[in-house]
């Protein structure tokens, strides 16, 4: 039976995303992330497949792909969920400059660390392969913490979305120093950033304008496919493309700020509203569904023979500390005492994995080991496991109890349903209570 015929693996991705919802039934029950749980997935289908014979695949083209994609969808929606208002102001800034200390201390420790213990490593290569290290996973932080208060959910949300972005161009701008002849230095990447904002918000202006009206009732994936050709053109343009779909995602998501005085005019808000909601729930069920084939993929290719090494363990323990030691001052600095849980929720994944693949061929080290990624991603993830599980216990403990966390369970998922529902007309709810929460 060859395992990878059409409809075999019709059932085999059938049955992966099915076990992924499940996972995020059991995450939201045990706090262990659903991402752990697809990478093991992943391990044991590794056997499987070799004991079909058919480990001769390349999967890294697939992984690229839907990692690329996976980003895209995860900014936007994250991008979607902030609302940008005056009281939100300094919670912001507050998120954007720990993510963004966070981000080049720990490269720069972890860079040390590398050049230090890995025979050949360069200072240059071990910023390129810090960076990726360094950069939090709202792919895993976002659907981990809905449990939270609204203002720690709202900081992590803000965090790790900063934290990718940022990891991104810190990355783009490293590897356009590799090559001198093309290098700008730092005044051409801010002008390169600036250009990127104009352009992104030209075109979140001219995309909502035009969308509001077509009427036909498909075109919520011409909307997605557009989105990503901007980013497919930004790439090819050497621009920090990943900028374009934040801003579109907050343009409109912030509909009343950012269409004011003339502006106001062009806008048919009830409409541009509609495509809103909509866009909101399709985005976060292909940013599902990508994230779910991505992760499982990224087992399949793992070696865990690497993690046996011991050079391997001391490189990413190290590392670990480092992460942990940073976040812990930061989170003093800005946040005073109540730091937990966040001083735990700080995992790597999709875009650890989707950099460190991007790395340019002549940055590479052969004596940099893939084992030390994969214990990252994992160790941070426990961290983040037992944070939870703790944070949870200490509710508990101080008479929270089972339910008002049941009911505020309920709450979250009636408001998500109301607020994301495709046709808000069908709904036997009075939302208008809630309408200036809701509205973008």
């Amino acid at each position: 039976m060859e395992i990878f015929s059409s409809y075999n693996l019709i059932i085999e991705i059938s049955l992966v995303i099915i076990l992924s919802f499940i996972f995020n039934g059991i995450a939201k029950r045990t706090n262990i992330p659903a991402v752990l749980m697809l990478i093991i997935l992943g391990i044991i289908l590794q056997y499987v497949i070799k004991a079909f014979d058919a480990d001769s695949i390349d999967f890294f083209p697939m992984l690229e792909v839907l990692g690329i994609v996976g980003l895209i969808m995860i900014v936007l929606e994250a991008a979607l969920e902030l609302k940008l208002k005056s009281d939100k102001l300094m919670p912001i800034l507050k998120s954007m400059a720990i993510a963004l200390i966070g981000l080049v201390a720990s490269t720069f420790i972890a860079a040390v660390i590398l050049k230090a213990l890995i025979d050949g490593m360069t200072m240059q290569s071990a910023w390129l392969y810090a960076t990726p290290l360094s950069i939090l996973s709202s792919a895993i932080i976002i659907p981990s913490v809905s449990g939270l208060s609204e203002a720690k959910k709202e900081f992590h949300v803000y965090e790790s979305t900063f934290s990718d972005i940022l990891g991104i161009m810190l990355f783009y701008f490293l590897t356009g120093r590799l090559n001198p002849a093309e290098d700008s230095g730092v005044g051409g990447f801010f002008l390169n950033l600036i250009l990127t904002i104009v352009i992104s918000l030209v075109a979140s202006y001219a995309i909502i304008l035009i969308f509001q009206k077509i009427k036909s009732q498909v075109k919520l994936f011409l909307l997605i496919a557009v989105l990503l050709l901007l980013y497919g053109l930004g790439k090819k343009m050497h621009l920090s493309s990943l900028i374009i779909i934040l801003i579109f995602g907050l343009v409109i998501a912030n509909m009343k700020l950012f269409f004011q005085g003339s502006l106001k005019q062009y806008l048919d808000f009830e409409k541009a509203k509609l495509i809103y909601h909509e866009l909101h729930v399709i985005t976060a069920e292909t940013a599902f569904v990508v994230r779910t084939l991505f992760f499982v993929i990224f087992g399949v290719t793992i070696v865990l023979s690497s993690l046996l090494s011991l050079k391997v363990t001391l490189i990413s323990i190290l590392i670990l500390i480092s992460i942990y030691a940073i976040r812990y001052g930061l989170l003093r600095l800005f946040m005073g005492k109540d730091i937990f849980p966040q001083l735990f929720i700080a995992p790597r994944g999709l875009i650890t994995v989707l950099l460190f693949y991007a790395i340019p061929a002549e940055a590479t080290i052969d004596g940099f080991e893939p084992g030390i990624l994969l214990f990252v991603i994992i160790g941070t993830s426990l961290v983040m496991t037992g944070g939870m599980i703790r944070d949870k216990k200490v509710n508990l403990e101080q008479g929270l109890g089972t339910a008002p966390i049941a009911a505020t369970e309920t709450v979250e998922e009636t408001e998500y349903f109301i607020n994301n529902a495709t046709d808000l007309s069908d709904l036997d709810v009075d939302t208008n209570s809630n309408e200036d929460h809701n509205e973008p």
